[in-house]
Protein backbone atom coordinates (compact mmCIF):
# COMPACT_ATOMS: atom_id res chain seq x y z
CA UNK A 1 0.00 0.00 0.00
CA UNK A 2 1.69 3.31 -1.09
CA UNK A 3 0.02 6.71 0.45
CA UNK A 4 1.62 10.29 -0.12
CA UNK A 5 0.41 13.33 1.52
CA UNK A 6 -0.29 16.90 -0.03
CA UNK A 7 2.68 18.89 -0.32
CA UNK A 8 3.25 22.14 2.26
CA UNK A 9 5.54 24.95 2.28
CA UNK A 10 7.47 26.07 5.26
CA UNK A 11 9.23 28.89 5.54
CA UNK A 12 12.20 27.39 7.04
CA UNK A 13 15.11 26.69 5.32
CA UNK A 14 15.35 22.69 4.04
CA UNK A 15 18.88 22.56 6.81
CA UNK A 16 16.59 24.00 9.43
CA UNK A 17 13.09 21.29 9.22
CA UNK A 18 15.82 18.34 8.84
CA UNK A 19 17.12 19.48 11.63
CA UNK A 20 14.16 19.46 13.23
CA UNK A 21 12.87 16.26 11.88
CA UNK A 22 15.51 13.98 12.44
CA UNK A 23 15.40 14.49 15.94
CA UNK A 24 12.77 12.11 17.34
CA UNK A 25 11.63 14.16 19.94
CA UNK A 26 10.21 16.52 17.56
CA UNK A 27 7.81 14.09 16.39
CA UNK A 28 6.00 14.22 19.73
CA UNK A 29 5.07 17.78 18.38
CA UNK A 30 3.67 16.33 15.06
CA UNK A 31 1.49 13.22 16.73
CA UNK A 32 -2.97 13.83 16.40
CA UNK A 33 -4.47 15.23 19.09
CA UNK A 34 -5.56 11.91 20.34
CA UNK A 35 -2.06 10.77 21.26
CA UNK A 36 -1.84 8.91 24.43
CA UNK A 37 1.55 7.81 24.53
CA UNK A 38 5.29 8.28 23.43
CA UNK A 39 8.27 7.34 24.41
CA UNK A 40 11.68 8.03 22.85
CA UNK A 41 14.68 5.48 22.81
CA UNK A 42 18.24 5.99 20.72
CA UNK A 43 17.19 5.51 17.16
CA UNK A 44 13.48 4.64 17.73
CA UNK A 45 10.45 6.02 19.44
CA UNK A 46 7.19 4.65 20.68
CA UNK A 47 3.74 6.32 20.03
CA UNK A 48 0.00 5.18 20.90
CA UNK A 49 -2.96 6.81 19.90
CA UNK A 50 -6.38 6.63 20.90
CA UNK A 51 -8.10 3.33 19.91
CA UNK A 52 -5.14 2.01 18.20
CA UNK A 53 -1.86 -0.23 18.68
CA UNK A 54 1.23 1.42 20.10
CA UNK A 55 3.90 1.72 17.23
CA UNK A 56 7.44 1.65 17.61
CA UNK A 57 9.47 3.75 14.63
CA UNK A 58 12.69 3.58 13.90
CA UNK A 59 15.05 5.83 12.39
CA UNK A 60 15.93 4.00 9.35
CA UNK A 61 18.39 6.22 6.94
CA UNK A 62 18.54 9.96 6.46
CA UNK A 63 20.54 12.40 3.49
CA UNK A 64 21.22 15.65 4.94
CA UNK A 65 18.59 18.20 4.17
CA UNK A 66 16.29 16.47 1.58
CA UNK A 67 15.27 12.80 3.19
CA UNK A 68 14.56 10.75 5.99
CA UNK A 69 13.31 7.59 6.44
CA UNK A 70 11.36 6.50 9.67
CA UNK A 71 10.59 2.41 9.34
CA UNK A 72 8.23 -0.05 11.76
CA UNK A 73 10.46 -1.46 14.05
CA UNK A 74 7.99 -4.82 14.12
CA UNK A 75 7.85 -7.21 11.07
CA UNK A 76 4.05 -8.24 11.51
CA UNK A 77 3.16 -4.53 10.07
CA UNK A 78 5.77 -4.06 7.80
CA UNK A 79 6.04 0.23 6.48
CA UNK A 80 7.71 3.20 6.27
CA UNK A 81 7.34 6.50 6.38
CA UNK A 82 9.35 8.94 4.03
CA UNK A 83 9.59 12.58 4.90
CA UNK A 84 11.00 14.20 1.70
CA UNK A 85 11.72 17.51 1.97
CA UNK A 86 13.08 20.32 -1.59
CA UNK A 87 14.25 23.17 -0.44
CA UNK A 88 11.97 26.41 -3.08
CA UNK A 89 14.43 29.17 -1.46
CA UNK A 90 16.85 30.04 1.24
CA UNK A 91 13.99 30.49 3.83
CA UNK A 92 11.19 28.60 2.26
CA UNK A 93 10.74 24.34 1.51
CA UNK A 94 8.13 22.03 0.54
CA UNK A 95 7.94 18.92 3.23
CA UNK A 96 6.04 15.81 1.43
CA UNK A 97 5.23 12.41 3.71
CA UNK A 98 5.34 8.97 1.88
CA UNK A 99 3.84 5.82 3.65
CA UNK A 100 4.66 2.38 1.92
CA UNK A 101 3.27 -0.73 3.95
CA UNK A 102 3.29 -4.29 2.65
CA UNK A 103 -0.23 -5.67 3.99
CA UNK A 104 -2.45 -8.29 2.79
CA UNK A 105 -5.61 -6.30 1.22
CA UNK A 106 -8.41 -6.28 3.96
CA UNK A 107 -5.65 -5.46 6.56
CA UNK A 108 -5.37 -2.33 3.61
CA UNK A 109 -8.99 -1.37 3.53
CA UNK A 110 -9.14 -1.09 7.14
CA UNK A 111 -6.13 1.17 7.42
CA UNK A 112 -6.40 3.30 4.83
CA UNK A 113 -8.49 5.84 5.76
CA UNK A 114 -7.38 6.22 9.67
CA UNK A 115 -3.41 5.87 7.89
CA UNK A 116 -4.51 8.57 5.37
CA UNK A 117 -6.11 10.99 8.40
CA UNK A 118 -2.89 10.59 9.94
CA UNK A 119 -0.33 11.54 7.58
CA UNK A 120 -2.38 14.18 6.36
CA UNK A 121 -2.04 15.32 10.34
CA UNK A 122 1.86 14.87 10.01
CA UNK A 123 2.24 17.46 7.67
CA UNK A 124 -0.43 19.64 8.87
CA UNK A 125 2.24 19.61 11.98
CA UNK A 126 4.98 19.97 9.72
CA UNK A 127 3.44 23.24 8.01
CA UNK A 128 3.21 24.99 11.36
CA UNK A 129 7.09 24.63 12.51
Amino acid sequence: MKLESRKVTVTKSSESIYATLEQLSSYEGLMPESIEKFEIDNNSFIFGLKGMPEIRLVLKDKTPYSKIILGAASSKMPFTLELIINEISIDSSEVQVYFNGEFNPMISMMIKKPLTKFIETLVDNIEKL
